[in-house]
This record gives C-alpha cells, structure tokens and sequence, in this order.
C-alpha cells in the first residue's frame, strides 16, 4: 500500500507541473503533441485534437512535449516561433504551478491544524539566550535581518547556521528589542544551542482567511528556503551526494511516514500526505529552476540570452549543452538510486 500511495504523490506532483506546461503553451497557441504522465513505453493513450494524452510504463516523471521544442520545425504553432516572452512563460509554468500546488495544499492544512509562531516557551540558563536578557514569552521576528514567521524558521536557522552569531530581533510586550547571541556546544544535546525552546506544535489562532493565506505563503517560503540552503550546504561541503536522496528514498520515506499516520485515522494520513505533497512540490520547483542543462531552468538561461541578445542561440549548441547535462543528471541519479538501495539494506 505505501508503494502506491508514494506513486499516487509522485504523479499528483509531475502531472501539475507538467499541466502548467501544458496550459501555457496551449494559451500561446503551441500545438502539444503529446501530455504523459510516466516514462518509457506508452500503455495507454487517447488521442483528443492535435494532443495524445499517455500513460507511460514507468511510474516516474512526465512530460509535456510540444511541437518544436527539441527539433527545428517550421509549423507556425511550433513552440520555436512563438515569442521569446512566450516561450519563457511556457518553460517557467512548470515551477510556478509547484508553487502554486504547495501553496493550495498547505492552506488546507493551516485551516485544518493552524500554524507554529515563534514564540518562545523557555531559556535554559547558562546560554546566551539567558544572558542576553531573553524571557519566555519573547516573539522571535529576525535573525541576522531574516524575516521569521515560524519557530521552525528559528530551528532552520540554527541548523543551516550551525554554531555562528546571530543577532536576533524579538519583541516583548509591543517592544522591540535586539541582543547578540553566540551559540554554545552542548555535549548532551550534540549540537550547538543558542538556550531557548519554543512551541514547534502547530496551533490554530484565527479563522480569518487572509491571514491563513499569508501564513500558507510563508509555508511555501520555508519549504523553498530550506531547499535553497540544503543546496548551499552540498556545494559548500556541508552535507555530502551520499546524504541526498532519489525517488527511491523519496519513495520509501513515504511509506514509513503512511505507516506511521495510518494508526492515527484517515485524516491525519491525509494531512500526513498534503504535509509531504508541499514539501516535495516546493522543492520540485526550485530544483527545477536551478541554471542546470536540461532542467527548466538551464532552458530559461538559453532564452533569457536570446531575449538579451535580440537573436536565439545556436540550436545546436544549445542542443549539444543540454544533451551533456541530461547524462550528467542521469549519472547523478544513478549515483543517488545506488546509495538510496544501499541504505534499504543497512
């Protein structure tokens, strides 16, 4: 059953993605030849105008392929006669649509179990915390200039900023007020602590829909900050490709998370699964949008030079560059399915 309700997500995920593909081209009048969800042979499709709609043996991946996308056509609904605007607009739908899914799902759960504000709960004597003058009840809004808004902000941020200063802004009593905290290792705890614990538990303060929608966009925020600084992390040597994970481990992250849900009733599982859809959508987005051949952001570099330049690249090179970075990717996916399967075993 978890396998399932893994492939259930996966496909929830690409196939938005995909559709906002597919929508943009449609509204910029390029002809899409075919809108699969899958990859590999087809087994089973219908063909409705000029689209073939698919599904494709493996569970995995999607695609929205348009006329002229990754060939020289002289069709005037070909996505290579189109405006440079319009083809942006079609290549970045795909991200965007991400973003959009996250934030719809994570409404949903805000309205349901509300949200985490930074308040915090204690200060440990002995930490900086304490010795700044911070109290229990103290709203945390800034570290070092970022805007925070839950207190999981303030747990990413000691974590993605592991034993450095930070100068944080709190407000007490309408207040505002600022203090310097230099973190101190713990021996018991492992890790570097600054000596203050908030609520992590989510709780619903109000009913008022605009505020859920903010906090539901600050939802999206955190996902995509966390994905952003997890990548600094890789290339600054933080955490290794080892500690990265494929659909494999995606997959099976998943199923212990059902797993675990299923005991709690439905509702929580399906909250379970929204929490999880959000996250992976969030990141599906910005990975996406990453300046890497091949991916939706490796194409919007090509355009954004073409829109400069007033003329397109080189089909050829351009073709030749993303064909270099598809084997790189498909090398790194190999890389990360090995160490995903190696991890099943230990």
């Amino acid at each position: 059953m978890k396998i399932v309700v893994s492939l259930v997500i996966f496909s929830i995920i690409i196939l938005f993605h995909e559709l906002g593909h597919f929508l943009l081209a449609k509204k910029n009048g390029i002809k899409v030849n075919e809108f699969s969800l899958g990859l590999g042979p087809t087994i089973w499709g219908i063909k409705k105008g000029d689209t073939l709609y698919s599904i494709k043996l493996l569970p995995f991946g999607g695609a929205c392929m348009m006329e002229g996308e990754d060939e020289e056509s002289s069709s005037k609904d070909s996505f290579g006669s189109k405006s440079v605007w319009a083809r942006i607009s079609v290549v970045a739908a795909g991200p965007v649509f991400n973003f959009i899914m996250a934030f719809v799902f994570s409404f949903i759960i805000i309205c349901v179990t509300g949200y985490d504000l930074p308040i915090l709960a204690e200060v440990t004597p002995g930490y900086a915390a304490s010795e700044a003058g911070l109290m229990a009840g103290d709203v945390i809004t800034k570290m070092n200039g970022k805007q925070i808004h839950f207190y999981r902000d303030v747990s990413a941020y000691g974590m993605y900023h592991s034993g450095e200063p930070v100068e944080v802004t709190y407000e007490r009593d309408g207040t505002e007020y600022k203090a310097t905290l230099v973190p101190k290792y713990s021996e018991e705890a492992g890790r570097y602590l600054y000596g203050f614990v908030g609520n992590a538990y989510r709780e619903k303060y109000t009913n008022n829909v605009f505020v859920l929608a903010k906090y539901s966009f600050y939802e999206v925020g955190y996902w995509i900050d966390s994905t952003i600084q997890s990548l600094r992390l890789l290339v600054t040597g933080g955490v290794s490709v080892n500690d990265m994970s494929g659909p494999v481990g995606i997959v099976d992250a998943i199923g212990d998370s059902y797993e675990e849900s299923v005991s709690y009733g439905v509702g929580y599982v399906i909250l379970q699964m929204l929490y999880i859809c959000v996250f992976l959508s969030a990141n599906l987005g910005v990975m996406n949008l990453l300046p890497i051949p091949a991916l939706d952001g490796g194409r919007l570099v090509f355009l954004i030079i073409e829109a400069i330049r007033g003329k397109k690249v080189d089909p050829e090179k351009e073709g030749f560059v993303h064909f270099i970075g598809l084997v790189l990717l498909l090398l790194l996916m190999v890389v990360i399915m090995f160490n995903d399967i190696r991890k099943l075993f230990m």
